[in-house]
């Protein structure tokens, strides 16, 4: 099970990627930091609007190091097929993984077992592969990737600058908090 401050689930499964197919696994995605999209499946409804938003967001997360992985129980030859046929779909340049035996979705703990499909759960890790960020959806609740966006830019900062911590909402070049005696009941 996918937690916080805990390695992402080994794997290894084919993508759908710039027009070819590839193998991903779990130790490729290392060395930079990676977002995972669950989504439920192609050719569906909330999930195309998700896609097509983070990829309306994928060159700036390119510029701060940040890899991103959507993955749903289709495989890739159907991925393939949707990026063929979608207008929204068509314009992802991230790796779509297929994930059709569900080991991924079960890695990170966000199987609808009775429907062999995934929640809309968005996994951020840093480049040691360590997950930072876990939010689950329902399926009838759309994402937002300006938020995540966001996220990455909170993690990256706390992972940067030690013993400094982000408030809610907190956005780049805003103040940060740093733990202390001082600060208890003071905020």
């Amino acid at each position: 099970m996918a937690k916080i401050n805990q390695s992402i689930p080994e794997f290894k499964a084919q993508a759908f990627h710039n027009g070819e197919f590839r193998e991903i696994t779990s130790d490729d995605v290392k060395g930079k930091w990676s977002i995972f999209l669950f989504y439920p499946a192609d050719f569906t409804f909330v999930c195309p609007t998700e896609l097509e938003d983070m990829a309306k967001h994928y060159d700036e997360l390119q510029k701060l190091g940040v890899e991103v992985y959507s993955v749903s129980t289709d495989t890739h030859f159907t991925h393939k097929a949707w990026h063929d046929h979608s207008p929204a779909i068509s314009k992802i340049k991230y790796p779509m993984i297929g994930d059709p035996t569900g080991v991924i979705t079960r890695g990170f703990d966000v199987m609808i077992e009775e429907e062999a499909l995934a929640l809309r759960g968005t996994f951020l890790a840093d480049p040691e592969g360590i997950i930072k960020v876990a939010e689950i959806h329902d399926l009838g609740i759309g994402r937002s990737a300006k938020d995540m966006v966001r996220k990455v830019k909170a993690a990256q900062y706390v992972a940067t600058h030690d013993g400094e911590v982000c408030p809610a909402a907190w956005e780049a070049g805003e103040k940060t908090l740093t733990p202390s005696l001082d600060l208890v009941g003071k905020i």
